[in-house]
């Protein structure tokens, strides 16, 4: 098997991160976060990268770039705006791509996963074309794994991945083609990820306390109670 152009950078079990007073968090979050573990400025910066592999890797090539709602727009919408400014500027493997949105739920029984696709009408309008899916989080992988399967059954040119963040979790089974970062398994908020709806407008990638899942838990008065 291929090694993933982009593995991520890693960051390690036992990384402190930053203390959130450090940074401009929402007030209402006071209290809720363990510590800031990757900063927006930092998270941009290695999206810049990857959308030069994924340019480099993909160029010259018609992309259909399929963002995994709703945790991943934010990633998908960094990272769509550094491909077009490396297209600007490129002389060679300039991509062109268009964009679709899905949302996926995922339902688990003894035997087998079964993945449920919403937001585009039929998947066999990805027939012959090369697409790049771009995730928020990978944890045990077997919800993209499906998805990978599920896009193959309607014969796509090609298929890869795109990730901010691969959780090291004990059931990990895969690994993407593009990495943002290797994080630990810790419960990760903040730059669109979110806890019961909470936490998407944190501009960092954060690791929420427990006092943060107490308040913020689907007892805490919110319009939407269902995380994706």
């Amino acid at each position: 098997m291929m090694e993933p152009r982009s593995p991520g950078i890693i960051i390690a079990d036992d990384y402190k991160g930053y203390h959130p007073d450090f940074f401009c968090i929402p007030k209402y979050y006071e209290g809720a976060l363990e510590c800031v573990l990757l900063p927006g400025g930092v998270i941009r910066d290695r999206i810049e990268r990857l959308a030069q592999d994924i340019a480099e890797d993909l160029g010259n090539e018609p992309v259909c770039a399929l963002c995994v709602l709703k945790g991943g727009y934010k990633f998908f919408t960094d990272l769509i705006d550094q491909i077009k400014k490396y297209n600007h500027f490129a002389t060679r493997n300039t991509i062109r791509m268009s964009v679709d949105f899905i949302r996926i739920k995922s339902y688990k029984d003894d035997i087998s996963d079964d993945v449920q696709v919403i937001g585009v009408d039929d998947l066999s309008e990805f027939t012959g074309k090369n697409v790049l899916i771009v995730e928020d989080v990978i944890d045990t992988g077997r919800t993209i794994k499906e998805l990978l399967r599920l896009l193959k059954t309607y014969h796509v040119k090609s298929a890869k991945v795109a990730s901010l963040l691969v959780k090291r979790t004990a059931g990990n089974c895969y690994r993407p083609d593009y990495t943002g970062f290797e994080v630990p398994d810790k419960f990760v908020v903040g730059y669109a990820i979110d806890y019961n709806e909470y936490f998407r407008d944190v501009d960092h990638v954060c690791i929420v306390n427990e006092y943060g899942k107490k308040k913020f838990g689907t007892s805490y008065p919110h319009r939407n109670a269902v995380r994706q």
